[in-house]
């Protein structure tokens, strides 16, 4: 006969673990010896040992009773009910794990190749990779939140962006600016390259920000205008100039 200290040894669980069996009924509660202690038999190893083996599985306890008096056929056919959910579990870890991977590999996992390309068009136009890496975290978000054709047609257009010479000036002079401070004495020059570039090309915005909700739109802001110093304040000086937003860019009268 066995203490329940061995007994819970041999099944590998706690003491504790027999005493929360005892109480849910999986596991009858023994005869006591003359001193008042409990005593199990083999019948009482073998039924903490299914008890253990269901429990691990993930099966719930109150489906653990059920299947402890189950017969032959009615065990198989839950043990493939329960085979079928864990391997679901498992593709479903699987995937999670592969964003995970995808978000911690860089450019080229975390993106679609045309996202990997583009972005390595901005380092070889020597923009600061703190720049990079914040337009690389809007992509991200834009994939997220966007439609497949939106974020298409977003891409298409900043990519012909950078073809011309004087938005790659400006984005050099906004790179230039990443860690001034907000008081800094630049920053209403950069306002003024920023200001002008729009005033003769108001139709280089996204379109695909027009239609976009405003808590989106202000969650795009954000990663760009809260990831450095003077974000606000460059965007308080456009709103001086004549334009409002950064996202989704908007002439205030």
């Amino acid at each position: 006969m066995l203490t329940i200290s061995q007994l819970a040894s041999y099944a590998g669980v706690t003491t504790r673990a027999v005493r929360h069996y005892h109480a849910k009924g999986l596991l009858p509660e023994p005869a006591r010896d003359h001193s008042g202690y409990r005593r199990y038999g083999a019948q009482a190893a073998v039924d903490l040992i299914r008890i253990k083996i269901l429990a691990d599985a993930g099966v719930p306890l109150a489906r653990v009773q059920e299947l402890l008096r189950a017969d032959e056929a009615e065990l198989a056919a839950a043990v493939a009910e329960i085979d079928t959910r864990l391997r679901a579990e498992i593709e479903e870890r699987e995937r999670h794990r592969d964003r995970i991977a995808r978000l911690a590999a860089g450019d080229s996992l975390a993106l679609p190749p045309e996202g990997a390309a583009y972005l390595d068009r901005w380092r070889e136009l020597g923009i600061p990779e703190r720049v990079v890496e914040i337009e690389r975290d809007s992509w991200i978000l834009s994939l997220a939140v966007l439609t497949p054709g939106q974020v298409a047609q977003a891409m298409a257009a900043k990519s012909r962006l950078l073809d011309d010479e004087e938005f790659v000036a400006v984005l050099q002079a906004i790179g230039e600016g990443v860690d001034w401070a907000p008081d800094d004495p630049r920053l209403p020059g950069v306002a003024d390259k920023v200001a002008a570039l729009l005033d003769r090309h108001a139709d280089w915005a996204d379109e695909s920000a027009r239609g976009m909700e405003e808590g989106l739109v202000e969650l795009f802001d954000s990663i760009a205008l809260d990831s450095v110093p003077g974000g606000r304040r460059l965007e308080a000086l456009l709103a001086e100039r004549g334009w409002s937003g950064w996202t989704r860019q908007e002439r205030v009268s």
